[in-house]
């Protein structure tokens, strides 16, 4: 049988000291739900260290991310405080081991999620919305995971930027989305990408709390996960996501010394 907390151990040093493991499958199997236990486990090692959780990531929810990460389900994760970076900030990405970024929705809720919602329900548990990108930054060798490693590993969340809040929430369908570096779009795409209406995104982060038996508190963030295929980071670069209707998050990369 898997030890929990000795894999979760593994997983956290590989992510505190970016330095990569081979996928946790290779060596033993396990469940989705021991996956989630692992993952559970591993963001609490954070928590004992200080950081505060303040939201969760859906993962998977474009058809173009399943494609390029080869897995067929829609899973989720959890954000701290330690990885929110500074929107018009920097961001070194030797900081990790083989950072991604994409680009995605925030929302910001505004009542306790604590029960599984309707799509008719779910903008009234919204205080507001922002345009955001995630750093995305697997602790795998060569970014290779099966459905199970990924969620082990937190969904390979290790970072975002948040835009401006509004409560544009009417155009959220289908809005443009463009992610460029130093200038050059390097992915297109639209929200209609996110489950075909990035509001949809909360009535199954709903769903799934609900499974999990967790009530998210108010103020709470959720990522909708991302409108387009992520992009390796590169440094120095200016990176910059603009959704229609929303406006822009941006932050450049650079090299520490």
């Amino acid at each position: 049988m898997i030890d929990i907390n000795s894999t979760a151990a593994r997983i956290d040093d590989a992510a505190r000291h970016a330095e990569a493991i081979a996928q946790l499958t290779v060596s033993q199997a396990f469940t989705l739900d021991q996956a989630y236990d692992i993952q559970r486990a591993s963001i609490g090692r954070r928590v004992e260290r200080g950081e505060k959780i303040i939201g969760l990531k859906l993962g998977f929810t474009s058809r173009a991310k399943m494609i390029q990460m080869g897995v067929e389900s829609l899973i989720w994760g959890w954000l701290t405080n330690a990885m929110l970076e500074e929107d018009g900030g920097r961001v070194a990405p030797d900081r990790f081991i083989h950072p991604r970024v994409e680009p995605e929705v925030c929302f910001l809720t505004s009542r306790d999620i604590d029960r599984p919602l309707t799509a008719l329900e779910a903008s009234s548990y919204l205080e507001a919305v922002a345009p955001a990108m995630e750093i995305i930054d697997s602790r795998y060798r060569d970014f290779k995971f099966t459905l199970e490693d990924v969620v082990a590993d937190n969904c390979s969340s290790a970072g975002l930027v948040i835009g401006p809040w509004s409560r544009r929430f009417d155009g959220l369908r289908n809005a443009g989305v463009a992610m460029r570096f130093d200038g050059r779009i390097v992915q297109a795409g639209s929200t209609a990408a996110i489950l075909g209406d990035p509001l949809r995104s909360i009535v199954q982060a709903s769903r799934l709390l609900s499974q999990s038996e967790i009530v998210l508190p108010a103020g709470s963030l959720i990522m909708a996960g991302a409108a387009t295929a992520a992009h390796a980071l590169t440094s120095p670069t200016h990176v910059q996501c603009v959704v229609g209707g929303l406006g822009r998050a941006e932050f450049t990369t650079y090299k520490r010394s």
